[in-house]
């Protein structure tokens, strides 16, 4: 059976299931939430070392100011809320993305949750704020020749927001949508994908639990022939 040390998740459907259900797309992001939280735990039962959420992608600034700003209010009041809770329980947060961009008082919040959860074991739950698989990889690059080093891939890896995180084994994506919309290209080679028809907020535990279970009997030649 295939280990699970990774797992990515583009959390698609929020605004989707906010407008059906409440007339808000920001309702949504905030019931979307609720489903972090569930497979926070799920992760944690089944001994998942690392958890990717795809939180805010630097093109996500195309949408309106209003839910942008609706969106990093209630990431500001999770981290003031959650945090003692995060640490209580032996999470690592750690962000990943162009986080010089972010507002100021969001920017001091995500400081302060990496310091006090930094020595914790149980998992590290990565938060991909402001990033994009493209800029990523530029930003690589030009680290690299900054520091005069060979263009290669142990390099580029080396170079990569995601540096010291194994690849993820599986992504996977809600709201029956196939595309991987500029998240982990390069760390995403030869990770399983799974496509999930309900939008995030409705994403479960049962649903979680079968697409592991898939995964575990998946035959994974990484190129080869077996």
């Amino acid at each position: 059976m295939n280990p699970i040390k990774h797992v990515a998740i583009i959390m698609d459907g929020n605004g989707r299931w906010g407008i059906k259900n409440k007339g808000s797309r920001n309702s949504g992001h905030r019931a979307g939430l609720n489903t972090v939280e569930t497979i926070i735990e799920e992760c944690i039962e089944k001994k998942i070392q690392y958890l990717t959420l795809y939180t805010f992608s630097t093109e996500n600034w195309k949408r309106p100011k209003k839910e942008i700003d609706f969106l990093f209010n209630l990431l500001q009041n999770f981290l003031k809320h959650k945090i003692e809770n995060i640490i209580k329980k032996k999470i690592k947060l750690n962000f990943i993305g162009e986080l010089n961009q972010l507002p100021s008082a969001l920017k001091d919040l995500i400081k302060l949750s990496e310091k006090k959860t930094k020595k914790n074991q149980l998992i590290q739950v990565n938060i991909a704020l402001n990033y994009g698989s493209k800029s990523e990889l530029l930003r690589a690059i030009k680290l690299i020749n900054k520091k005069k080093l060979i263009i290669n891939e142990k390099n580029i890896d080396k170079n990569l927001f995601t540096n010291k995180i194994t690849n993820p084994d599986i992504l996977i994506r809600t709201g029956n949508t196939k595309r991987l919309s500029n998240f982990m290209l390069w760390q995403m080679a030869y990770t399983e994908i799974f496509f999930e028809k309900k939008l995030w907020p409705d994403f479960n535990k049962k649903d979680f639990r079968i697409i592991l279970n898939s995964f575990k009997i998946i035959k994974r030649n990484f190129g080869s022939v077996k």
